[in-house]
């Protein structure tokens, strides 16, 4: 499974319960695995992220259609003001991505490159990765194949946010992130803490 989408739902506050309640009862779509479910607590604030994985291209575009003509995302219509659909391929020297517990918090980071640079972008990562991954583990790096490109999705877990900065700013000391050349090839970079609800597969 290398093709996922993102669907951010921009929630009214105080409603993140129920909009939980109706993702966890919505189930499965044919074709679409349901990987994640988060809520934004540092950065942008009240939203909440469903992140699928998919078989095929088919899958993913049927799928798209199919919350597209239907206009109520996992029943939850009445309770967001705004939807975010994003479709992206995984780095293709990375394993697909699998549930799986972290019990902590969740760093989604989002970059634009430079034209003709993501391959270039793909390479430096999978040279730098295996050391990187040695001091936190990596869910999944991902390039977007729609809405402004190129840019591409990196989500990594921490037991906290101090985990976090300490693992950064040691990685970044030592010399093993970021990525050989790779900041020269970016334009722009977006962070937000998520925190995983409570049936989310990833947690």
């Amino acid at each position: 499974m290398t093709l996922y989408d993102t669907v951010t739902l921009t929630v009214k506050i105080g409603t993140n319960a129920q909009v939980f309640e109706n993702i966890k009862s919505s189930g499965e779509q044919a074709g679409a695995r349901l990987l994640g479910c988060w809520y934004s607590d540092i950065g942008a604030l009240g939203k909440v992220m469903v992140l699928r994985g998919y078989a095929s291209e088919g899958a993913l575009i049927d799928e798209r259609r199919r919350l597209l003509l239907e206009g109520n995302p996992f029943g939850c219509g009445e309770f967001i003001t705004d939807v975010e659909i994003n479709s992206y391929a995984l780095f293709p020297f990375l394993p697909p991505i699998e549930p799986a517990e972290h019990n902590g918090i969740y760093e989604m980071r989002v970059y634009g490159t430079k034209l003709a640079s993501l391959q270039h972008t793909i390479d430096a990562w999978q040279n730098a990765l295996p050391e990187r991954t040695k001091r936190s583990p990596l869910i999944g790096a991902m390039y977007a194949l729609d809405g402004t490109v190129p840019r591409f999705l990196n989500i990594w877990p921490y037991k906290s946010v101090d985990e976090r900065s300490r693992i950064r700013a040691e990685s970044v000391k030592d010399g093993v992130w970021p990525p050989k050349g790779g900041p020269a090839h970016l334009t722009t970079m977006e962070s937000t803490i998520y925190v995983p609800a409570p049936f989310s597969p990833l947690r």
